[in-house]
């Protein structure tokens, strides 16, 4: 028994870490290979516990996977079990990010992976797809939360609705609904209300200063962890709000090549910090804007953790909760079809992808009716792009 404690951090180790090295696609192909890692395969959550976390990790700031992993490492393993969680799935990212950020200090170039992302792209979209199939089957449990994930889906999809307000007006509507059958009038006024939510921006202030601080480098990039809603592509606008045209840190073209760095690479996209602190302020820079950028998702998730059990307790918070779930759900829904239209599309007749198209229904058959492995897929994607370009025929 007392070896139980150092095998299971052995286990959260080994597992985020691959996680971290194959978790190409941004957070919500993240949050579908946790699925199917920790759920179906290890059975170390219940699908409604997966489901509360991920609901929880919607209403808080920070990256959505990343917190998805601290959570889970810190319920496996305990507080040490949430350190080695986060920093595995963090570390393949910040590493392969700063050796971008140095080849390009020094040789003024990216490298080209645009042949490996052709494979990979499609083969993450049918991983997604399994994972939503799976979660929305658990997380819809009623026609009224049927009804609450549509309205999610029109409000971010048709009305350009900030993901944490529909989040939480479903939240709400839930509560309110699911308690008592006969609030639906009132339903309808807080769906009018929610219309005139609009995203919100970070306002920082400070001087333009080539030679930066790096207390001044890791208070921004601290900052910016604590308020980060949503998904982690939010980041862009407040990098481009700042550091370009605010602090002047950056250029145009450096936050484009940033940009770039965070597609390329697997793992969570605010590895574009590291990146970018490697630019301002070498290595150092990148160790501090690393830091503070992931440093508030540890601390996010050590306090609300302990609270998510008592939020079932109560009728109201479990309506609450149930609503927020599927609501989350909805939210990966607007993200797979906005993927799939620019993974599976291209802008001339046919207007069809074959080949990606190919790709993904292949993986998706593999992932959902023989339970492929995300890793399998996500490589086998990779090499199939690669053979594809090899070929000339993209």
């Amino acid at each position: 028994m007392n070896n139980l404690p150092l095998s299971r951090l052995g286990e959260v180790a080994k597992l985020f870490f691959k996680l971290g090295v194959i978790g190409f696609g941004g957070p919500v192909a993240h949050i579908a290979m946790m699925e199917d890692e920790v759920v179906k395969r290890r059975q170390w959550l219940t699908q409604e516990h997966f489901l509360d976390l991920l609901g929880a990790t919607n209403l808080i700031p920070g990256p959505n996977s990343t917190e998805m992993a601290i959570h889970i490492g810190y319920i496996y393993a305990g507080w040490l079990g949430l350190i080695i969680a986060g920093v595995c799935f963090i570390l393949p990212a910040v590493l392969i990010t700063g050796i971008f950020a140095w080849l390009y200090v020094n040789y003024g170039s990216l490298p080209q992976f645009s042949p490996l992302l052709y494979g990979i792209k499609p083969a993450v979209l049918a991983i997604i797809l399994n994972a939503l199939w799976s979660l929305g089957k658990k997380a819809v449990k009623t026609r009224q939360l049927l009804i609450i994930a549509v309205v999610v889906v029109l409000l971010t999809w048709l009305l350009k609705v900030n993901e944490v307000v529909a989040l939480l007006l479903g939240g709400i509507l839930g509560m309110i609904w699911l308690h008592s059958s006969n609030q639906t009038n009132l339903m309808l006024t807080f769906l009018t209300t929610g219309t005139l939510f609009q995203n919100t921006a970070v306002v920082t202030t400070g001087i333009n200063n080539l030679s930066v601080p790096l207390w001044q480098l890791g208070l921004f990039f601290l900052k910016v962890g604590s308020v980060l809603f949503g998904s982690g592509y939010l980041l862009i606008a407040f990098l481009q709000g700042s550091l370009v045209n605010e602090y002047g840190w950056l250029t145009q073209q450096q936050l484009l090549d940033a940009i770039a760095i965070g597609q390329f690479t697997p793992g969570p996209v605010l590895s574009t910090a590291t990146f970018i602190g490697y630019i301002i302020a070498d290595i150092p820079g990148a160790i501090v804007a690393t830091l503070g950028i992931f440093l508030p998702s540890f601390l996010f998730v050590l306090i609300l953790n302990p609270l998510i059990p008592r939020l079932r307790s109560s009728s109201w918070t479990r309506a609450f909760l149930d609503a927020v779930n599927v609501s989350a759900v909805a939210l990966m829904v607007v993200t797979t079809l906005q993927l799939g239209i620019v993974t599976l599309t291209i802008e001339k007749v046919p207007y069809i992808d074959f080949f990606s198209l190919v790709i993904f229904l292949i993986s998706a058959v593999l992932a959902i009716r023989y339970r492929i492995n995300a890793a399998w897929l996500v490589l086998g994607g990779g090499l199939i792009g690669w053979g594809i370009s090899v070929l000339g025929y993209v």
